[in-house]
Formats: structure tokens, sequence, C-alpha cells
């Protein structure tokens, strides 16, 4: 318990939870307002994507549903753990930041990265992956920095429980919090690289997709480039740390969280019931149709083609469509047809006596 007069705005409570009521230093009680607007937001969104479920028409959008709810329950998560931001670090939250962290952005990203997959093969024309498939992709991607973040506080554990509330974190906790998050700086160039290559096909109906991916992974590298550099760099060289530790690490987590909301989750729920067009996919049929191929040899059977004109002339050859198939040879020479010549009777001159010797 405090010893000293609690903060405006804030009764007998612990010390720990002054910066979740004080009025004087009130960034605490705007980024807690935006997170809970944003917790009550996305819990709206899951209940509206589960009563669309069975308003899909598409069976490749509804494959996609899961991974989606993954994706917002995660993004619930994100909103969630910016109240252990804004109380101050003591031996509970220290484990939940260094852990729940890099966690939570592993699995929107990966479920981004995905969604991501599968558009690349839709806008060339090929077969969706299944909804068991994408939840594979999802849940393998996240489980590397989940085995990362249980290593790191299984082996620390002592270590951040020594962690002073008035000190924060120090040097190289700061350090140590960067790093734990690299696997999510990848999966961040590769979402990058992955969304970029949606927009490479040809059915453009599916781009429109991958530019909700494409922009929310644009601001979401934005809003990391800045926080990584405020709390290595910015807040020393404007002396400023620790003080503006804790603030920067809770805006970065708000931020992101309403990115992830305006720029990708409700743009997919407004298109996830649009009803399937023929140009959306290739014909079930392709494989089995006859394709134009390239003449490589050989003499073209007129035989078989369809002429617009009537008469035309084909080297020493005369066409004539739709009559014969047969081609009359225009021969030069002069020829006449043989007629047969008669023989001598053996019976010529017989009177039908007998003959006399």
């Amino acid at each position: 318990m405090a010893t000293t007069e609690p903060p405006t705005g804030c009764g007998n409570i612990p010390s720990d939870y002054y910066l979740l009521c004080d009025r004087d230093n009130n960034w605490g009680i705007v980024l807690e307002s935006l997170a809970a607007a944003g917790v009550v937001t996305t819990i709206i969104l899951i209940f509206v994507l589960l009563f669309l479920i069975c308003k899909v028409q598409d069976n490749t959008k509804r494959s996609l549903i899961p991974v989606q709810l993954l994706f917002l329950l995660g993004t619930l998560g994100i909103f969630g753990l910016t109240f252990a931001f804004i109380i101050k670090l003591n031996e509970s939250t220290a484990p939940t930041r260094f852990f729940l962290f890099g966690v939570l952005f592993a699995l929107c990203f990966s479920c981004l990265l995905a969604h991501a997959i599968d558009l690349i093969k839709l806008v060339r024309g090929r077969t969706p992956l299944s909804a068991l498939m994408l939840l594979v992709i999802a849940i393998s991607l996240t489980t590397v920095q989940i085995i990362i973040a249980i290593m790191y506080v299984a082996i620390n554990r002592a270590e951040l429980k020594k962690l002073e509330p008035t000190s924060g974190m120090d040097d190289q906790r700061r350090n140590d919090f960067i790093l734990i998050l690299i696997y999510v700086l990848l999966l961040m160039a590769v979402l990058f690289v992955a969304a970029m290559s949606v927009f490479c096909g040809s059915y453009r109906r599916w781009k429109r997709h991958g530019a909700h991916i494409f922009l929310t992974i644009l601001f979401s590298i934005g809003i990391w480039v800045v926080w990584i550099s405020m709390l290595m760099r910015g807040n020393p060289d404007l002396n400023k740390r620790p003080l503006w530790d804790d603030p920067v690490i809770s805006i970065a987590l708000v931020a992101n969280g309403w990115v992830f909301l305006i720029m990708y989750a409700v743009p997919e729920l407004c298109f996830l019931t649009a009803p399937r067009k023929p140009g959306d996919y290739p014909p079930e049929n392709s494989s089995c149709q006859p394709k134009v191929m390239k003449k490589v040899h050989g003499v073209e059977n007129q035989g078989y083609s369809q002429e617009d004109t009537t008469t035309q002339e084909n080297g020493n050859r005369l066409y004539v469509p739709y009559s014969t198939h047969f081609q009359l040879e225009m021969l030069e020479q002069e020829f006449s047809i043989p007629r047969p010549e008669t023989r001598a009777s053996p019976y010529q001159g017989y009177s039908g006596g007998k003959r006399v010797e």
C-alpha cells in the first residue's frame, strides 16, 4: 500500500495502479479509455462474424472465418495487454509483458500471412487453401514465438521479479524486450512481401482483399519503427527514460490494435457476404477444355478451317470453302480422254454354213 496521499481521482488502492485513475497524469486514463473502446469494438465484431457465418455464400471466404476469428481474438488480447503497461512494472506484470507482447502480435501477423498466401493462389486462378490448412499455417507460425517467449521467461524469471516499479526496465531488459521480438519483425517483413505479391495476378477482385492486408502491415511497420526508435534512442536523448517507456509501448499497442480493426477487420466483414461472381474463379473444367497451342511444324489442314470469304487462292491450290474438302490441282498441260479401240471380230465373214475343204 502507498504511504503517501493518493493522487486526484484515486482512492485507497496500491500505488502500482495509480496511473489508471490519476487525473493529474492523465495519459493512463486516455489510453485505457481507447483500449476499453477497442475491447468493446472487437467483441462486437466477433459476434458479427459468428452471426454472418450462415450468410456467407462463397466457400472460399467461409474457409477464412476461423483464421479471421483467431485474428480478432489476438486483437482483443492486444487491447487487454495495454493495461499491463499502464499498471506499473512489478513481479506480476513483467512476465505478462515479456510473454504476451510478442505472442499476440505473432498471432495477428500469422493470421494475416495465412490470408495473404491464400490470396496469392486465388489471384492466379489456383485452388485456394482449406480452412484447416489456413489454421495450421497461422498456429504453426505463432508457435515459434510462443517457444521463444516461454524460454526467455523461464530462464529470466528471477531477474524479472527484481524489476522495481519506480525504475522500470533497465538497459538489459530493454534490449531483451526487443531481441525476443526479432521473430515478429521477420513475420512482418515476410507479410509485407506477400501482401505485395497479391497484386500480381489476373483475377482483380481478390486484389481488394490484398489491399486491406497491405495497408494494415504498412501502418503497422510505421508504428513499430516509431516505438522502437523512441524506446531505444528517443527517450534517453530527451532525458525521459524511464518516464516515457511505458507510455510509448502503451500507445503502440492501442494504435496498432485500432489499425488492425479499421484497416483489416471491418473491411473484411463488409465484403464477407458478397455473392460469388463468375469472374472471381477460373472455369471448373478449364483443365479439360482445349487450349490454343502454338504451331510448331507441319501443314495446316484446310479442310477443317473456316473462312469468311467465298473463294481464296492458296499457292497453286484453289480452295472453295463450305463445298468439298478435296482440292483440285490446276494443271497447265492439255490432256484428252482416251477412247477404246475396236478389234476385229473372229466371227467376221462367217455365214453360218459348214466349211467345205
